[in-house]
């Protein structure tokens, strides 16, 4: 089913028997996406249900067979579901494709049946179709680690900051407005500006963008998006307010770059909707550098903390040679500059073969399991480390079987630091 179409005459729809008089299947037509949006709404709410249902018509990105979902034979009914949802990651300049496992759910009665993992195992095969080289999920804590996620990036959380700190705004004529088909020139414009300041980020194409302004109103992400203009009318910057989240405050989850003077008026600005919505106080739910977000932290703002993004790898090795290019800048803008080495980084259950020449990274190579080498991790416990959410320190002190021998530690750190990034949505 690719955008616009439900279906695909030239293929058989995918229907795996389960036992138990249970299916396993990708939705192929119109048909399937509206049975299992409405099962959708069943467990989750009305607004999931419209919002599986414009995913899987309207999106860009999406595909029937990234629809999943189990079905009793004997009624008919879809009982369990979840979805592939396409991104593109940008990491430092080199473009990544993502899947999300999204949507997830299971009627009581058919819970712990295994039906999750069977559709797993379809969702990483779409993965490998797909070419998806990360997948995410924002996911209930704790359960998707048996398949493999780890939390390594940063989601939600944010500061919360009362109405009564934010001061009046300096004179600065700033007029704000709610946002148009015609202003997606401006946001495009706007959103990559910003998304300059963060190591990894969401892409986001003019398809993307239009589907935000067309297809969210009525979904789990419905949004407001706010417009900011200067006296000639010139649109300076924006803002995005979730319909749906947690707590009772007035939500900011997306911002543009903003100047001081127009940062405290935009906070003016959400003050007065909050008291005009009698909302108790404005949650920024933002990228810790963004001058929204520290310009609210200095006048009071309570630090809410952050949950994280729940991050697979399916192969390390592939990954690593995606990112070929960040390695080999950190490499030419430190002390390492023309290394040819070999570093051997052990998974435990394989070892990498990272091998550097002149400073460039000339081949990734899995040597399968080898036993003892200088760097050590877990699997999962190098996903944050090479996303740049965890130094190897730090993960160090909570995993002692994370191991870099002294001799390789200032080039672990060369290569993978610590970095700022924030994914705002792309539905």
């Amino acid at each position: 089913m690719d955008h616009g179409s439900c279906t695909d005459s030239a293929e058989t729809p995918y229907r795996q028997p389960l036992g138990d008089g249970l299916l396993l299947c990708a939705a192929a037509d119109e048909g399937d996406v509206g049975r299992v949006a409405e099962f959708n709404g069943i467990i989750h709410g009305p607004e999931t249900a419209m919002m599986t249902r414009n995913l899987f018509t309207y999106h860009p990105n999406t595909q029937g067979k990234d629809l999943i979902f189990v079905e009793d034979e004997h009624s008919g009914q879809v009982v369990s579901s979840l979805c592939l949802i396409p991104w593109t990651w940008r990491y430092e300049g080199v473009e990544i494709p993502a899947g999300e496992m999204g949507i997830v759910g299971t009627l009581e009665a058919y819970r712990r049946r295994g039906l999750v993992r069977a559709q797993v195992g379809y969702f990483k095969r779409r993965l490998r179709e797909r070419g998806c080289l990360i997948s995410h999920i924002q996911g209930i804590p704790y359960y998707y680690r048996q398949f493999g996620y780890e939390y390594a990036l940063p989601l939600e959380g944010g500061l919360r900051l009362e109405t009564r700190c934010v001061p009046d705004p300096p004179g600065v004529l700033l007029t704000f407005r709610l946002a148009t088909r015609d202003d997606l020139p401006a946001l495009m414009r706007l959103y990559d500006e910003a998304s300059q300041d963060l190591a990894i980020h969401a892409v986001r194409d003019e398809a993307t963008w239009r589907y935000l302004l067309t297809y969210t109103d009525g979904t789990e992400t419905e949004h407001e998006t706010w417009i900011i203009q200067d006296t000639d009318r010139q649109v300076v910057a924006y803002m995005r307010l979730p319909e749906h989240h947690f707590g009772e405050e007035l939500v900011v989850d997306e911002v543009s770059r903003l100047r001081f003077e127009t940062a405290l008026a935009v906070l003016h600005h959400l003050k007065t909707l909050a008291v005009e919505r009698q909302k108790p106080g404005i949650r920024l739910n933002l990228p810790a550098g963004c001058t929204l977000l520290r310009l609210a932290r200095s006048l009071g703002g309570h630090d809410l903390g952050t949950y994280a993004w729940q991050i697979h790898v399916p192969d390390f090795a592939a990954l690593l040679r995606m990112l070929g290019p960040v390695l080999e800048r950190r490499i030419a803008e430190s002390p390492f500059v023309g290394l040819t080495r070999d570093l051997r980084l052990s998974l435990y259950r394989e070892t990498l073969l990272l091998r550097f020449v002149a400073g460039r990274l000339t081949e990734v190579v899995n040597l399968g399991f080898t036993g003892d080498e200088p760097l050590r991790f877990p699997p999962l416990s190098f996903i944050p480390l090479l996303l740049g959410y965890r130094m190897w320190e730090e993960l160090r002190a909570t995993h002692p079987d994370v191991n870099v021998a002294p001799a390789w530690r200032l080039l672990t750190d060369t290569l993978f630091p610590r970095v700022a990034s924030f994914i705002y949505t792309i539905y």
